[in-house]
């Protein structure tokens, strides 16, 4: 059986074939690509984790790299962590697995456990009272193009069927040298392994006002819940961010009749995946419907008194509002793995096969950094699940990461993002062309397509994704300057 992912949503399908359409975001069928988990053979008892005394990066092999591949650090700065055989002895000393985190990495990581490990007990662990659901289907859930038994993921017969026991409690604790998760209800979980998978929250800046009733993140269910109470015809909404998730949820909240405007720091829309002339383009066409966006625009105050009224920014401009919803990207709950003593910089840090500074326990999704990178997609927490969950139950498996790649669909807008769209130096350029609301970009630099946008047609994404990720010269497709006169 192949595993796909839709290019679209990141939905993660397995199957002889992929699916007709996406069952979460309804994208067609060429919009799934193959996406492979690599298993790898055992290596010797004497290859050992060496972390880098600078990053912190985990290198698994008998002696450390010549050079950090993170930060570039000398092998002399490397110092031996653990034997990671130790977190891979066989099914048969691994009695109980714990997987702290109802997330799509850790419903994929017990599930995989389970596979690896008929015989273990496996416990999945959930802050929410919710049983797992679709997070990225959140903001459909909010247009009303979906109702909230569509989220859900796995039902409770599924569970019990497959004989891991789900537990709605929070988790307080860790004690590495009993190997006991403690919970704030007063229970205590044992384990041989212990997978992370806790997820991140919304970052709110520190703006004035922002405690204020009526201010909201879109993160869970319930966040969803809460603001779907609070629409009345006409409201006044304002998104804080101009990312995937702030667009998503203001066009939402559009088709639900509210009056919504966003505001995005920096110049442009969708910065991360858009160069400023395809972000400006999306822009206007934003605004013909309906939304108002405002680019290059800090918010100084979220006015009020107990609840919110407006947002002022500092030019000056006050948006009055009902409701104000903050989408400035998400921080890793790494509360837990920090208490505990585990290596942690921004994410937990992890080696290719998952595992911590501790061989006992593992981590994945969006706790996790992996190499400097810190995913936060669907795709990278369903992978990171499948390969820590393999590993958990005694089976091997490795993640050596994902290339940057966006397909997307803003309202009826569909766009594709690959590889490096910003330039690191001179030596990178930039081919653009627009036409009839047409817009493409190519970014080359040595001979290679390092990077590539496309706007209103995406019909060539899959084509040059993979040129992007070959790492090949452009002379090597011919079919890329047919498409493409101008390079």
């Amino acid at each position: 059986m192949k595993t796909w992912k839709c290019e679209v949503c990141g939905y993660i399908h397995n199957g002889d074939r992929a699916p007709d359409s996406c069952p979460a975001c309804g994208a067609d069928k060429d919009c799934f690509s193959p996406f492979e988990i690599i298993t790898v053979d055992r290596e010797p008892l004497t290859a050992g984790v060496w972390q880098c005394g600078v990053c912190n990066y985990l290198h698994r092999a008998a002696v450390p790299p010549s050079s950090c591949p993170v930060c570039s650090a000398t092998a002399s700065l490397f110092s031996p962590l653990h034997s990671p055989d130790a977190a891979y002895s066989g099914d048969n000393s691994i009695s109980s697995i714990v997987v702290l985190g109802g997330g799509i990495a850790g419903l994929t990581a017990a599930t995989e456990a389970r596979r690896q490990s008929p015989h273990s007990a496996i416990t999945l662990v959930s802050r929410e009272r919710a049983l797992p659901y679709y997070r990225l289907n959140l903001t459909r859930f909010l247009a009303g193009d979906i109702t909230e038994d569509a989220l859900q993921m796995q039902s409770q017969q599924w569970f019990e069927e497959q004989n891991i026991e789900f537990v709605s409690a929070e988790a307080t604790s860790i004690d590495r040298e009993l190997k006991l998760v403690h919970l704030r209800d007063g229970r205590r979980l044992g384990y041989d392994r212990l997978v992370l998978t806790n997820g991140a929250h919304p970052f709110i800046p520190p703006f004035p006002g922002a405690t204020r009733n009526g201010v909201s993140v879109l993160r869970t269910i319930e966040d969803a819940r809460s603001i779907l109470q609070r629409l009345t015809p006409g409201i006044r909404i304002v998104c804080i961010g101009g990312g995937l998730l702030g667009l998503e949820t203001a066009g939402a909240l559009s088709r639900q009749g509210a009056s919504v405007s966003v505001v995005e720091g920096f110049s442009s829309l969708l910065p991360r995946q858009l160069p400023p002339r395809a972000g400006a383009i999306l822009q206007q066409r934003l605004e013909t419907q309906g939304l108002q966006v405002l680019c290059g625009e800090s918010v100084r105050e979220l006015a009020g008194d107990e609840s919110v009224q407006g947002v002022l920014l500092e030019s000056g401009k006050l948006l009055p509002s009902d409701l104000v919803i903050v989408t400035a990207g998400v921080r890793p709950n790494s509360y837990l793995a920090r208490q505990a003593g585990l290596t942690v910089h921004r994410g937990i840090i992890v080696d290719d096969r998952m595992v911590s500074s501790d061989p006992a326990i593992l981590a994945a999704g969006d706790v996790t950094e992996h190499r400097g990178t810190l995913y936060g997609i669907w795709p990278a927490g369903y992978a990171q699940g499948m390969v820590a969950g393999c590993n958990a139950g005694g089976g091997k498996a490795e993640f050596t990461g994902l290339a940057p790649s966006t397909r997307i669909k803003v309202l009826d807008v569909d766009l594709f993002s690959c590889g490096q769209i910003h330039p690191e130096d001179a030596s990178t350029t930039l081919h653009e062309h627009e036409s009839d609301g047409v817009y493409r970009a190519l970014f080359c630099r040595d001979g290679q397509l390092v990077g590539a946008v496309l706007y209103g047609d995406t019909k060539n994404a899959g084509f040059l994704k993979d040129i992007v990720e070959s790492g090949r010269q452009i002379s090597e497709f011919p079919g890329l300057a047919e498409l493409f006169p101008q390079l």
